[in-house]
């Protein structure tokens, strides 16, 4: 086994070590890593996605068996979510990489400022009327979308969105990270549809590995390390990383 697949272990470790500890941006921190790396947009969209329908599936059991899902909340997200997160995998599919993978560095530099801001809780103050009805469909549709797009985003954008209009963060977590598992099932069947796995079962064994290594560990740290160090900390590491990527194409 080459080289390479110790990197994508590496990287599958980091974004759950992260996820793990502030329950969001995995796929951000992946997609940024194997990027940086460089494995291609799609198919560094596709093997995270891919990597993600076990990690999911287990999140939105524990999140069901806890009761922490509102119905109401998980099936308006859920249906606009795949629309999206297919829609946005068919896009990136089809477009050029030189043309899309500027764009997605910059989408992700500013998710990573997003996660930063978030940490000094700056969006809770501009708390306003809840989502609902047309308005969280259409919330639904731009997270599954964005994730596909950029690899990441539907916990960055939607979960965000939600805790800052007011609503109850553990039901919120918990019906984002349920409904996450359907958009991520959708994005990965399209994705193998349209472009195969070919080579990117290494990029999705080696994610899928380093995240089963990291998961016990980062349960233990997340008692450990304060999550809006962490929060500071990740936003940092998206926003550098995507940078460099930004700059290198410039140069």
């Amino acid at each position: 086994m080459d080289t390479t697949f110790f990197l994508f272990v590496i990287a599958g470790f980091l974004a759950q070590m992260i996820d793990g500890c502030i329950g969001m941006a995995y796929g951000v921190s992946s997609t940024s890593l194997l990027l940086s790396i460089g494995v291609p947009p799609a198919a560094a969209s596709a093997s995270v996605h891919s990597a993600e329908v076990f990690t999911t599936f287990v999140s939105g059991i524990s999140h069901y068996s806890l009761k922490n899902i509102d119905k109401k909340l998980f099936s308006s997200l859920v249906i606009p979510g795949v629309i999206g997160g297919i829609t946005g995998a068919f896009i990136l599919t089809n477009i050029d990489t030189a043309i899309i993978k500027p764009i997605i560095s910059i989408y992700l530099v500013a998710m990573g400022v997003r996660i930063i801001w978030k940490a000094f809780g700056k969006e809770a103050k501009k708390a306003a009327k809840k989502l609902e009805g047309v308005k969280l469909y259409i919330l639904g549709v731009i997270g599954g979308f964005l994730d596909a797009i950029g690899g990441g985003g539907w916990g960055p954008v939607v979960t965000t969105t939600l805790v800052a209009d007011g609503n109850t963060p553990r039901f919120v977590i918990g019906s984002v990270n349920a409904s996450e598992f359907f958009v991520t099932v959708a994005q990965a069947i399209t994705f193998v549809t349209l472009i195969g796995l070919g080579e990117y079962w290494k990029i999705i064994l080696g994610l899928a590995v380093g995240g089963v290594i990291a998961a016990p560990l980062a349960a233990f740290l997340v008692r450990k390390i304060s999550p809006k160090a962490m929060m500071i900390m990740v936003g940092a590491v998206v926003a550098v990383l995507n940078i460099r990527t930004i700059i290198l194409m410039l140069i």
